[in-house]
């Protein structure tokens, strides 16, 4: 069942992604050559407890990271350690979510490590486009599969792939909610859009393969052809006539 929100629910997770927003500003400024994954997280954690939010994935399922922290070809859930340091070329994706009074924001970028290869921003370009094209078709009265269409005709017309493992996602007072949101497939099928849904949107664009697999943790995917991949996320909120983008 799709859960569709009030006016105040939206206005208390309206809130809370201006607070995620600045999170993951300040974890953006601080990356650089030489730190590691598990000084990020910690950074992380310190941020969350400075804005009284909690992380909406540290014990998730068993997750054992306040943040996921995926390099280079780590597509999504990487575990933040203390021997992964960052180096001068590499890329990461941040993902990241918080509980807010109750109610739950999703969140997630990739970045450049000091200067990277024009293949490398092209990818982290064309990753985030994608995820905008996609919520430009988040409008009520469309159909889910609109989203899912716009993302992956936009990849693929670039010359990269859909991760088609991984989906977005309803949220509210659960991490995951209905619907699920794939980033590919046909137009106009799936649940009509309706005003009061708050979804997660999230490409994971490859740029070689879109298949993958997972580390031993249990957690971490990584592109199958060892090939790079980035991923981005904002939450948003379907008002009338209009979409909002909560993490933004």
């Amino acid at each position: 069942m799709i859960i569709l929100k009030s006016q105040e629910e939206i206005e208390i997770m309206r809130k809370g992604g201006k607070i995620l927003a600045c999170i993951m500003q300040k974890i953006k400024n601080f990356l650089k050559p030489g730190i590691s994954t598990k000084q990020i997280e910690d950074f992380a954690h310190q941020l969350m407890q400075e804005y009284k939010v909690s992380s909406a994935f540290k014990g998730y399922r068993g997750f054992p990271g306040y943040i996921c922290t995926s390099v280079n070809s780590e597509v999504v859930h990487g575990i933040p350690t203390d021997g992964c340091f960052l180096k001068e070329g590499d890329i990461i994706s941040i993902d990241a979510g918080i509980n807010y009074q109750g109610f739950y924001l999703d969140c997630a970028f990739t970045a450049a490590v000091g200067k990277v290869s024009s293949q490398k921003m092209k990818l982290i370009q064309v990753t985030k486009n994608s995820l905008y094209e996609g919520i430009k078709k988040a409008k009520a009265g469309n159909h889910l599969s609109d989203i899912s269409y716009a993302i992956q005709n936009y990849v693929e017309q670039n010359g990269f792939s859909v991760v088609r493992d991984f989906v977005g996602h309803g949220i509210g007072r659960q991490l995951h909610e209905e619907p699920q949101i794939p980033n590919f497939g046909k137009p106009h099928e799936g649940p009509v859009l309706r005003e009061g849904m708050v979804l997660a949107i999230e490409p994971m664009v490859n740029m070689g393969s879109w298949e993958v697999k997972f580390l031993e943790n249990g957690w971490t995917a990584v592109t199958k052809d060892g090939l790079d991949s980035a991923h981005f996320e904002h939450t948003i909120a379907l008002l009338d006539n209009n979409i909002e983008i909560l993490t933004l």
